[in-house]
Order: structure tokens, then sequence, then C-alpha cells
């Protein structure tokens, strides 16, 4: 695989930032994700640390070096993370549990397919058009898609109606696979990006140069026109098998890796935090739990 990527997180006008991003890669696969923890709730920084934590462990752990099934794993390590969280908080004793919002992207051979909870978004790019969006999980984007009148701006567009960490199942959408073309953007985002500028706005901005030149300039008019009140705003951007990308330092080629090799690239998390590594006993664990949910699942069905 050969592509290129960029990707900053900047804290706005919060306290904190508690976003999370990376991106790990085998020789012929790449998992790329982003988390934002939700404020209002404890430890939304340590819930967005312990998503990409547990997913990140779970495809180093099946990728060797290509995922067998990409849909079915984005599932089941998104339902991992989740039951990190909860044991997480389960271990700390919180009334409240951490939750976050999380998306995260394969590109396995030439094709990417990617799952999301919550409102932090994926869009794909191609030849300065829209190829896709994910549709965020909050009653504002469920009333747009339904069909109904625009909602009174005093109406939270915040409020969701899933995430990870919550006391329910979250709801997730697993989508692609889609086929790559040569230079197209897959860029994953907050909602401090999104909130303040147009599909428009990004779609454009995203195609106005590489990724390294695009992205900074993204974050940047989203954090003037929200000013003193800007949410995090954390972009991540990979475009594909661009034939000069190279001539840039953030070009990546993985055909040096060796096929039991992997290499990541992650923000700097909440590394003294008493969130504990996962050993393979826990991803053991993480394992069997979702495939006894799906064994239940299935026999209620029958």
């Amino acid at each position: 695989m050969k592509f290129s990527i960029y990707q900053v997180s900047r804290k706005g006008g919060r306290d904190k930032n508690e976003d999370r991003m990376g991106y790990c890669y085998t020789r012929a696969s790449g998992l790329f994700l982003l988390a934002d923890g939700m404020g209002g709730h404890p430890d939304g920084e340590i819930a967005a640390q312990v998503a990409l934590q547990t997913m990140t462990a779970l495809y180093q752990k099946q990728a060797r070096p290509l995922l067998p099934q990409v849909g079915e794993f984005l599932g089941s390590a998104l339902l991992a993370a989740h039951g990190q969280i909860l044991r997480y908080a389960s271990k700390n004793g919180l009334l409240d549990t951490p939750r976050t919002t999380l998306v995260a992207a394969v590109v396995q051979g030439s094709s990417a397919t990617w799952v999301h909870c919550g409102d932090s978004r994926l869009y794909v790019v191609r030849d300065g058009l829209l190829l896709a969006r994910t549709r965020d999980h909050s009653y504002a984007e469920q009333h747009r898609s339904e069909g109904g009148p625009q909602l009174n701006q005093a109406i939270n567009r915040n409020v969701l109606y899933t995430c990870l960490g919550s006391p329910v199942k979250p709801v997730f959408d697993v989508t692609g696979p889609i086929v790559l073309h040569q230079g197209d953007k897959i860029m994953l985002c907050s909602d401090g990006l999104w909130d303040s500028l147009s599909d428009e706005d990004i779609v454009r901005g995203l195609s106005a140069g590489p990724v390294s030149q695009a992205v900074p300039d993204l974050v940047e008019q989203a954090l003037r026109k929200a000013g003193s009140s800007s949410d995090n705003v954390t972009v991540m951007a990979m475009e594909w098998e661009t034939p000069d990308m190279f001539e840039s330092t953030r070009g990546i080629s993985t055909d040096a890796i060796e096929d039991g090799g992997f290499a990541s690239s992650f923000q700097a998390g909440a590394t003294d935090s008493g969130v504990d590594e996962l050993d393979d006993a826990s991803i053991e664990r993480s394992i069997a739990e979702i495939n006894e949910a799906i064994r239940r699942t299935a026999s209620k069905r029958t």
C-alpha cells in the first residue's frame, strides 16, 4: 500500500483536549481511528483512549497481514471497546461511565470500509466531489434524514442517541467496502471541525491541495469561525496512492514491512490515567465476550 497522511489536533477554547486519534498498518492493511471523548461525563479523554487502544490491540492480533472479514472486525472491535470502557468505569467505581464517539476505517487491498458511532465523521472526496459521508447518530441528523423541517436553532444539535460507554449497547453503522481510486481522500474528524464548516467548505478545502496543506488550512478556518467557543478540533486525512506524494515527508509505503510486521502512529494519550495496556488474555477475553453475545443473539432468533 502507498498513501500520504496528515493529522492534527487543537484544543480550541476548551480547558482540555478529549479527542484521540491514530493509525496503524501492516504490509497489506491499515486502520485509521478517531474518538471524541464526551463532555458532561467523567474521563471523556480516557474513554477515547480506551476505544483506540482496544481496537488497535485487536487489529494487531488479527491482521496477519490482512483482516479476514473487515466489516465483522470493525463491528466486533467497536463493541469490545465499549466493553472495555464499561470495565474501566466499574474497576474505578465511577457512578457515571466515561463516553466517547468513534469513527474508524480499514483500508485493505484497494478498498475502504468504515464504522462509526456518534457524530465524529468520515468524508470520502474524489476529484473535488463528496463521494460519501457518515450520518451522525444525533436527533438532528435523524430528523433531517426523515425529511422533517429545519430544527429550531435553540435545539442542541449535539444531542446524540448513542455512543460508546453508555449503559446500553451502542448503535453503529458499518459502511463499505468501496473501491478507492488514485488520489481519493479519506478524512476523519471530530465535530469541532464540521460544526463550524459546511460540507461544501470541507470538500472544497480538502480538494485544494495535498492533505499536508489542506488539513491545517481547514482546522484554522474552523478555529477562526468558532472563535473563543471552539470545541476541540481533530482531523486525520489520508490520500490514496498519489503519484507524487513521496516528494512529501508524509508519504508512506508498506512494501518494506514483513508479513508479521506492524507500525503505528498515535496522538499522545492519557498514559498516566491508570488505563492498563491490553495483554493477550484481555484481548482473548474481549473476543470471547463478543462471540458469546453473537451466539446468544443467534439462539434467540432460532
